[in-house]
């Protein structure tokens, strides 16, 4: 659908009763192949099209999508939309951010999209190359296959208070996960990245290499008795430990009351010289954007500033419920109203790499693996399942295995040491992260 169409939704929902409505439509394609064991195993195209209607009657709000983006289908959309917005219960935060934040083209390029689309075939000779590689490091026994995908969106928005724009993104991603050993010591370690552009893909040999060289470390993983000791987030996993910050800073929660966050605006939750930045206009950023989905103009922020919390994330609707204004944080599909989201997070890297970490923790945990993590949203306190290796003076000792780490995440913040080994794989990013004292729960 292009922009015409659009606005000629939202004008045929004014006319079927509606006093406000947006127009969303995304289109998205995307191509896969996995290969195991040097044969092909699938290959998958996927097309999408598909359009999000919202309507508001007064302050009631309904949302409806649909794949038929027909004359037609466009029609039933907006009659059903109209019809759910009438018997809607009332929403007093329900609306359209306000004009004056609105962005209005033409807008940055950061760079997102990469016109050139992948051969099947193409994808299917990287999948090999990194299984092949990961498969090549001595002591891997098997391969749980090698991944290559390319992927090609587009998103538009138009509403009834003016604003229209869009924006269109690639990705490109390669993977390959390799297992070690044999039996019931057998061990499994992958690697795997994705980028806006296929030249920034690292070589496939290498994403296997690491694979298989992850497997391997973990061969002769134990148990431990359980302790206190310093504890290592390596920089792959780390910014999961800053991950519940996020939940307890969106707007949502906190107008709820649900956030054990609440109180802690303007105030130190990090060390002084923590920084926290969102920043929506990174070039080839996986999660930048020019606007946020409401239309509203974002820009670069520090949430946690010299270790302060400045800022919680807000929609129109959340701004609205706590007197503020939205901070260009807003997040949404196309079947239901926004929520909030970040879009590039960072913390800034400190002075010390992982080796300068361990050396000065001298013994204790360095996690490499993390699962079913566990919050009270309430309290704040924390546990996951985690798997990694002991190190003692400062020095790699053996892989460790079933264990869990627990806190409260307000302290464990309040501890932390950054590491200098930032790397960006994803739209949230963290060095490696050194807590000087948590328990550790083992044998």
């Amino acid at each position: 659908m292009d922009e015409n169409q659009l606005h000629e939704a939202v004008a045929a929902a004014l006319t079927a009763g509606a006093d406000a409505a947006e127009a969303v439509f995304a289109d998205r394609q995307s191509l896969s192949v996995n290969v195991r064991m040097g044969e092909l195993e699938e290959v998958e195209r996927e097309e999408s099209r598909e359009l999000g209607i919202r309507v508001f009657v007064g302050q009631r709000q309904a949302v409806v999508s649909g794949s038929d983006v027909s004359a037609e289908g466009r029609r039933k959309l907006i009659e059903r939309a109209v019809a759910m917005a009438r018997l809607a219960p009332e929403d007093p935060y329900a609306g359209f951010a306000p004009k004056a934040r609105l962005a209005s083209g033409p807008f940055a390029d950061f760079d997102l999209f990469d016109a050139a689309e992948p051969s099947p075939e193409t994808l299917e000779d990287q999948a090999r190359e990194a299984e092949a590689a990961a498969r090549g490091v001595a002591g891997v026994t098997n391969s749980d296959g090698g991944s290559s995908a390319w992927s090609s969106s587009r998103w538009r928005l138009v509403t009834s208070d003016g604003f229209h724009g869009e924006h269109r993104a690639s990705g490109f991603s390669l993977s390959a996960s390799a297992v070690a050993g044999e039996g019931s010591a057998m061990e499994r370690g992958g690697e795997g990245r994705t980028t806006r552009h296929g030249a920034d893909l690292p070589p496939p040999a290498s994403i296997g290499a690491e694979a298989g060289k992850r497997a391997v470390q973990r061969l002769g993983a134990r148990k431990i008795d359980s302790t206190t000791a310093p504890v290592i987030f390596e920089n792959r996993l780390a910014i999961s430990l800053i991950g519940p910050l996020i939940g307890a800073i969106a707007g949502p929660s906190v107008a709820r009351g649900v956030s054990f966050l609440k109180d802690h605006l303007g105030k130190p939750l990090f060390g002084k010289g923590v920084n926290l930045i969102d920043d929506p206009h990174k070039v080839r950023g996986l999660g930048s954007a020019p606007f946020d989905d409401e239309g509203v103009a974002n820009r670069r922020m520090a949430l946690i500033e010299e270790g302060v919390l400045t800022s919680w994330l807000l929609n129109t609707s959340s701004a609205k419920q706590l007197g503020l204004d939205t901070t260009g944080h807003a997040s949404r599909g196309l079947a239901g109203p926004p929520g909030v989201s970040t879009t590039n997070l960072t913390l800034e890297p400190g002075d010390r790499d992982l080796a300068g970490l361990m050396a000065d923790a001298k013994d204790g945990l360095l996690i490499t693996s993390m699962f079913g993590p566990s919050l009270n949203n309430n309290t704040g306190d924390w546990s996951v399942g985690c798997s990694g290796f002991w190190f003692e003076a400062g020095e790699i000792a053996w892989p460790v295995t079933e264990i869990t780490v627990a806190g409260n995440l307000i302290d464990i913040w309040g501890r932390l040491v950054v590491g200098s080994d930032l790397e960006f794989r994803g739209s949230a990013n963290a060095p490696s992260l050194l807590v000087d004292a948590m328990p550790i729960a083992g044998r």
